[in-house]
């Protein structure tokens, strides 16, 4: 049986899930997504990815100013859909919404339900310094994120890896795990799980200010921010008034226990190296001075004369 499906998602992560869908036995009838937004220097508006790539398959593309409003819930009844799959859509939806297709909505999540419930998940796994993470296939609920699971796949979180990498492998692992559920459920034999709500946490949306690096933190956790806060909003510390975007970084051994903490304590050919809380040590490999390119440690060191000793941060 071929299920008509409206799916719902905006951003890069969706478009896997979009394009798994079509190439399978069902048929997307709609795509919803968020408005298109002003982006570069020019600020012109751009397509959302999920629209580009509807736009080049010949799918009809909605992008409501809000999801409540009639016509636009009128608009996908009149499309009878069967199932409704939302992939990073980016709001919460509504019951008059939920309850229009037959057999409901699903929903591709970027973690290991019950835990990280919410608008970030990858970001605060990775920020936890979690060894894993996943992607869940669940019905939409009311409740935000709480709805039964249908399957879990898990993949190791790297040490180094950033969000934005995770991002990259989260996302087409989640389309494999997307088709085989949605055929489940046209044959009628898929399976819902209960989530264990006692072992729920959530995962509440980045905030910009989150981005400032607190030296009197472990290295570890500050190199946890580090990788958890790409593509955005990233980690900054600043260097006698100039603000520092941090790329890359490495926990290392502290030479000098007694340095204190924001001290830059190795300044020299490819080691920048900062004291940080507990008697740590961060490498810093890769560094942005405010409107310059990404540079090594050994390009942003060159020409800046003695740095040890020095404190960042303050």
């Amino acid at each position: 049986m071929s299920l008509r499906i409206v799916f719902l998602g905006t951003p890069d992560f969706a478009v896997p899930s979009f394009d798994a869908l079509i190439g399978s036995r069902h048929d997307v009838v709609t795509v919803v997504s968020q408005p298109d937004r002003p982006k570069g220097r020019g600020q012109q508006l751009q397509p959302t990815p999920t629209k580009a790539a509807a736009v080049a398959r010949g799918i009809p593309v909605i992008q409501p100013l809000k999801i409540r409003d009639d016509a636009f819930l009128q608009a996908i009844r009149d499309l009878r859909p069967d199932l409704g799959v939302v992939v990073a859509f980016g709001r919460i939806l509504p019951d008059s919404l939920l309850a229009i297709p037959r057999l409901g909505m699903i929903n591709v999540h970027a973690s290991i339900l019950p835990r990280y419930r919410g608008a970030a998940p990858i970001q605060r796994a990775v920020l936890a310094g979690d060894a894993e993470t996943g992607v869940s296939i669940m019905r939409v609920a009311s409740e935000l994120d709480a709805g039964p699971v249908f399957s879990i796949a898990r993949v190791p979180i790297p040490p180094d890896a950033t969000s934005g990498e995770m991002a990259g492998v989260l996302a087409p692992l989640g389309a494999a795990e997307l088709v085989p559920i949605v055929d489940a459920l046209a044959d009628g034999r898929a399976v819902e799980t209960p989530q264990d709500h006692a072992l729920a946490t959530l995962a509440p949306k980045i905030a910009k200010d989150e981005g400032i690096i607190d030296w009197i933190e472990p290295a570890a956790r500050i190199h946890d921010k580090v990788r958890g806060l790409q593509p955005w909003p990233l980690a900054s510390t600043t260097l006698n008034g100039e603000r520092l975007v941090v790329r890359r970084t490495r926990v290392t051994a502290l030479d000098a226990h007694d340095a204190a903490a924001a001290t830059i304590v190795r300044a020299q050919g490819d080691d920048l190296t900062v004291a940080c809380g507990g008697s740590t040590a961060l490498q810093i490999l890769h560094i942005q001075p405010e409107g310059r390119r990404t540079m090594s440690a050994r390009e942003f060191l060159a020409g800046r004369g003695t740095l040890e000793g020095a404190r960042v941060g303050t």
